[in-house]
C-alpha cells in the first residue's frame, strides 16, 4: 500500500505523521499519476481515492471515499480476499 499526492515532500511528511499513516507516501508534483488514474481535482490536488491494484496492474477495487486514519484496515482485508 502506498499513498500518492501532488503535495511537496515536507507537507506529505507532516500529513502522514499527524495521522500516523501505516504506509509510505510518494510525491507526484507534476500530477502524471493523478491524471492517469483520473483523480486529479480542479485545484491540482489529488482527490482521496484508493485503488486495489495487483502486480500485473489490474485494478480489483476502487474506493471513492477514503478516511486516511481508518482506511488502511479496510483495504488490507480486501487485499487478503483477492490474494487468497
Amino acid at each position: 500500500m502506498i499513498g500518492i499526492s501532488a503535495d511537496r515532500p515536507k507537507a506529505q511528511s507532516r500529513f502522514a505523521e499527524r495521522l500516523a499513516l501505516p504506509y509510505p507516501m510518494l510525491c507526484d508534483p507534476g500530477g502524471e499519476t493523478l491524471r492517469a488514474y483520473g483523480v486529479r481535482g480542479i485545484t491540482g490536488h489529488a482527490r482521496r481515492v484508493t485503488f486495489l491494484v495487483d502486480a500485473q496492474g489490474k485494478v480489483h477495487k476502487v474506493y471513492p471515499k477514503v478516511s486516511p486514519s481508518t482506511h488502511a484496515a479496510e483495504v488490507l482485508e480486501d487485499l487478503k480476499a483477492h490474494v487468497g
